[in-house]
């Protein structure tokens, strides 16, 4: 991911979120202590995701597939990348939150192997000044 993809992820990330991540967010993830990598498919942004490294382990910040092209295997794709790319670089734990809510994104990291560790409490904003559990999860490499 480089800057002139940020109108691109940013289009997905507006439609794919009800808090989506600000534009200054990817922005500043644009550095060498994070990971961030774009599916792309004949021009088309298929998704992408951001990871921050750590000692012996990645932390998994956002990964975003386009809503129309959900369920057809792109965000496996990109965690067996993300996987990879984790190893070759030391880690041996993968890290993520995920919204309590989000039972989707839940199964997908189950079926990927990940186990949930533990709750954070009113981690992520939600509606009306309200605030929702994230469910931290990991995944031995």
């Amino acid at each position: 991911m480089t800057p002139d993809h940020l109108d691109a992820v940013m289009a997905i990330e507006q439609t794919a979120y009800g808090h989506p991540w600000s534009r200054g967010n990817f922005r500043d993830s644009l550095n060498p202590l994070f990971d961030a990598q774009c599916l792309w498919l004949d021009g088309e942004l298929l998704g992408y995701f951001l990871a921050m490294r750590g000692f012996e382990e990645m932390h998994l910040l956002n990964i975003t597939v386009a809503p129309a092209r959900q369920g057809q295997g792109w965000g496996h794709m990109m965690l067996d990348a993300l996987s990879l790319m984790s190893r070759h670089e030391g880690a041996q734990w993968l890290w993520l939150e995920v919204r309590q809510s989000n039972l989707r994104a839940l199964q997908v990291y189950e079926r990927y192997g990940f186990r949930q560790v533990s709750i954070r409490k009113d981690y992520y904003p939600a509606d009306r000044q309200q605030r929702e559990h994230a469910v931290v999860m990991s995944l031995k490499l």
